[in-house]
């Protein structure tokens, strides 16, 4: 078979860790003439769980194989306690749903590799609480869903966006310098399915123009974190952090444009481990097999 055809299929696979795990997924998948193209584990002994994942193709991908594929995989994941896993299609893309504020950076980020196809992901729409940045959603040909926001309407838009994200099948949600906090309920709604960015600094400034207070400290170090949202605002999972070295030389501006700079590293690496099945949770950290 030749080795330059592209993957079709991941398979994840995460269990309370047992002897004979990897032979009966390699068996598998060698039972349904699979070739694997990358093959990735990891034993978490802090946690005694243990992770897979793997991407292949078939030499007959029809459906009907498929769908003996996913039955004979739903039945070996059933022996093991508390397993979680599936067999994804990488022809399909993941829906995401895109939310910003006024800042455009990771937006355009997010935008420029996903054209370039380096994010295989169907975009489903940009929501965001100002108008900003809706003639770049339009030069894209994208929809772009206005939801404002004030302290007396903040529950009707937050429904509003439950319903967007409903009505398009969004499967993530990606905060690319969303300013708004999301509410405890719908954090815990769409838990592992919304990735959020923030910048970075040692020691932290919480609260207007942190560029400006590390200037005023002479930060040495600029970074971001992208990590799953969760109700404790920024200290969800970690999927991914860049760093970028700063000098007593750098304004509050030059300070601000490395960080956007970073910033849109960070969350276009998150999002890729993301949309290839890479990540995992596991508890407050993840486990992102590369």
């Amino acid at each position: 078979m030749s080795g330059f055809a592209p993957a079709h299929h991941v398979l994840t696979f995460g269990a309370a860790g047992a002897r004979g795990q990897t032979a009966a997924i390699t068996a598998l998948l060698e039972r349904h003439g699979a070739y694997i193209e990358e093959f990735t584990v990891f034993d978490d002994v802090l946690s005694g769980r243990f992770y897979l994942r793997t991407a292949f193709r078939l030499d007959d991908p029809a459906a009907a194989v498929l769908g003996t594929l996913h039955s004979e995989y739903e039945a070996l994941r059933a022996h093991y306690a508390d397993a979680e896993g599936a067999i994804h299609d990488l022809q399909r893309p993941m829906r995401v749903l895109l939310m910003v504020s006024k800042a455009d950076h990771c937006l355009r980020g997010l935008l420029d590799q996903w054209r370039r196809g380096e994010l295989k992901m169907d975009i489903v729409g940009i929501a965001s609480n100002h108008a900003d940045l809706a003639p770049l959603a339009a030069a894209e040909g994208l929809p772009y869903h206005h939801l404002p926001i004030t302290p007396d309407t903040k529950p009707q838009q937050e429904a509003a966006l439950s319903r967007l994200i409903e009505s398009s099948g969004a499967e993530l949600v990606v905060l690319a310098r969303y300013m708004q906090v999301l509410s405890a309920d719908m954090c815990t709604r769409l838990a592992g399915r919304v990735i959020n960015i923030h910048h970075s600094f040692l020691p932290g400034f919480k609260g207007a123009r942190p560029y400006e207070q590390a200037h005023a400290r002479g930060v040495k170090l600029i970074g971001a974190t992208a990590h799953f949202a969760t109700v404790d605002l920024d200290e969800g999972p970690i999927i991914e952090q860049a760093v970028e070295r700063v000098d007593h030389a750098f304004t509050p501006d030059q300070l601000m444009s490395t960080g956007r700079a970073v910033e849109s590293l960070a969350l276009g690496r998150a999002l890729r481990y993301v949309l290839e099945h890479r990540v995992f949770i596991n508890g407050l950290r993840t486990v992102v097999l590369r």
